[in-house]
């Protein structure tokens, strides 16, 4: 009887056994993607409407005899080209740092005079021509306000430098008073780095989780330019550069941002069959 009842618990141990590894295995563990987080890349295109509080000898005593004086400039609009690596902190705040090459802007000034020198009046006209451009490193700061309608408006602020450079300057004077003369001089380029700051405000418009496409505006102060040595025709020299003061630019850009987003990593299951 020992022996049956033995006999019968091993058959139904087997039976079990077999039974179990008939069932189907446990689900492997739901995949965790690793957390990369908000990095992007972007690029810009755009173009500048530029200007500078004025365009003055570097010797400011030639203005002491001035009794009245009036300067009229302009600069022609230059292409803007722009690269940067950036990272979304949140859903509202990111940050990101730029590089710009702002292409060259032709400009042209003009200064118009009255004076005395030894009790003799004169007056003049001074015109001047030559091109600017700069490289920009820039460090930006941006708050999302909400999206509607898939757009997102935003504004933000930046500080870096700009390396200003200034080509091909000339200056053609005439004198009218006393009696008609004429001078010409020029100066070789030359190039400056100055702090810059800048504020922006745009919208923003996600195309897809990879690409975000942006329309913005920026108000830029980028300090001021000089000038080579300035000489005459003949190489005469008084040691003396031009400066293009307070260089200030209103941008429009079109840009586009990249997510940096790698396929996730996932956890191996735990069971594997046979």
């Amino acid at each position: 009887m020992r022996t049956k009842f033995i006999a019968a618990a091993c058959a139904v141990m087997a039976s079990t056994a077999a039974s179990a590894a008939d069932l189907p295995l446990p689900p492997p563990p739901i995949p965790v993607p690793v957390d990369f987080g908000g990095w992007y890349l972007r690029g810009d295109i755009g173009f500048s409407n530029q200007s500078a509080k004025d365009i003055h000898y570097g010797r400011e005593s030639a203005y002491t005899p001035l009794t009245s004086f009036n300067q009229t400039s302009s600069f022609n609009t230059a292409g803007i080209f722009g690269l940067g690596v950036g990272y979304q902190f949140n859903n509202w705040f990111r940050a990101d740092v730029t590089g710009q090459y702002r292409g060259n802007s032709n400009f042209t000034a003009t200064d118009r005079f009255t004076g005395t020198s030894g009790g003799v009046p004169f007056s003049g006209i001074d015109n001047y021509t030559g091109s600017k451009s700069e490289w920009l490193v820039m460090a930006n700061g941006y708050v999302d306000l909400g999206t509607w309608w898939g757009i997102t408006p935003f504004v933000g602020g930046g500080v870096g430098a700009a390396r200003v450079t200034i080509n091909g300057f000339t200056d053609t004077g005439t004198n009218t008073i006393p009696f008609s003369t004429a001078s010409f001089a020029s100066a070789p380029g030359a190039s400056k780095w100055n702090f810059a700051w800048a504020a922006h405000a745009g919208l923003a418009y996600r195309v897809n989780p990879s690409l975000t496409l942006e329309l913005a505006y920026t108000y830029l102060d980028m300090g001021s330019g000089e000038t080579g040595v300035l000489s005459t025709y003949n190489g005469i020299t008084t040691n003396n550069v031009f400066k293009v003061k307070d260089i200030t630019s209103h941008d429009l850009t079109f840009g586009m941002r990249w997510a940096i987003d790698p396929e996730p990593a996932y956890a191996p299951p735990l069971i594997t069959k046979g």
